[in-house]
């Protein structure tokens, strides 16, 4: 049997990405799906690559942006319009910003990196929380990154989201537990999503695969990771396989967060 056989499972920022990558890998796992993300035409595009794959798959998508408290609250509207309840919550949406040292942080950017990577998830939250409740039964997944475990250099407001992010999804193990819900975070490092090639870009502009493959010296397995790798631990804590992990923030990096000293 699939492992989100039944399953009805919300996505943010699922038009790219570890969004899209999750998106594809739970409907060949047989869930029920709605895509939100700000961006109509990757929504579109997500679809046709699901239905690709899962033909039979119910999909639907929802434009929005996840800072918009009301965007939120119409999306978890549509979804129950349309499936009648909610079983998973993959919180993804998420920026990374500009890098800069902290002191000189546009401050315009460091409100909306807030406002998107932290606000974004808890409104998620706020309102899909108490229909799972109602069920006695949810799976939530935010993301953290590896900011939300360690600082990273010139993105302070990210690594505070993403920190902020950890911390909620133990508050919300700890609070809705005992209501057959779990909450989990994980910490991707380095993956090959358009949001990491961006800060190789800026990192350097000229050629950013010398960025990359710099990068990717420091990491054990000498290699940056793909999404689908991303996707399937995603998967897992979306399913019952996972019934009893909660309140963890879960690395997906190629262990270079345990690494002291050269590799």
């Amino acid at each position: 049997m699939k492992k989100l056989a039944g399953k009805v499972v919300i996505i943010t920022g699922a038009g790219m990405g570890l969004g899209l990558a999750t998106a594809i890998e739970a409907a060949k796992e047989g869930a029920s799906l709605m895509l939100v993300d700000y961006n109509g035409e990757k929504l579109a595009e997500a679809i046709e690559a699901i239905k690709k794959v899962a033909t039979e798959v119910k999909v639907i998508s929802f434009v929005a942006d996840v800072s918009d408290e009301s965007k939120v609250k119409e999306y978890v509207a549509k979804t129950l319009e349309a499936f009648g309840t909610i079983h998973g919550f993959y919180n993804n949406a998420g920026i990374e910003g500009r890098q800069a040292p902290l002191d000189s942080y546009d401050l315009d950017v460091f409100k909306k990196v807030i406002d998107i990577n932290l606000m974004g998830v808890y409104y998620g939250l706020r309102y899909i929380l108490p229909i799972m409740q109602k069920n006695n039964y949810g799976r939530v997944v935010n993301v953290a990154s590896v900011g939300g475990i360690r600082g990273v250099m010139n993105q302070t407001p990210y690594v505070a989201s993403k920190h902020a992010v950890s911390g909620i999804t133990k508050n919300v193990a700890l609070e809705y537990g005992r209501y057959g819900i779990t909450a989990n975070a994980i910490a991707p490092g380095a993956i090959l999503t358009p949001m990491v090639a961006e800060a190789f870009r800026q990192i350097n502009p000229n050629d950013p695969k010398v960025a990359e493959t710099e990068y990717a010296k420091a990491n054990p397995t000498k290699r940056l990771g793909i999404p689908e790798e991303v996707a399937k631990v995603v998967v897992f804590l979306l399913s019952d396989d996972a019934s009893y992990v909660s309140g963890q923030t879960i690395a997906i990096d190629g262990g270079q967060s345990e690494v002291y000293g050269n590799v």
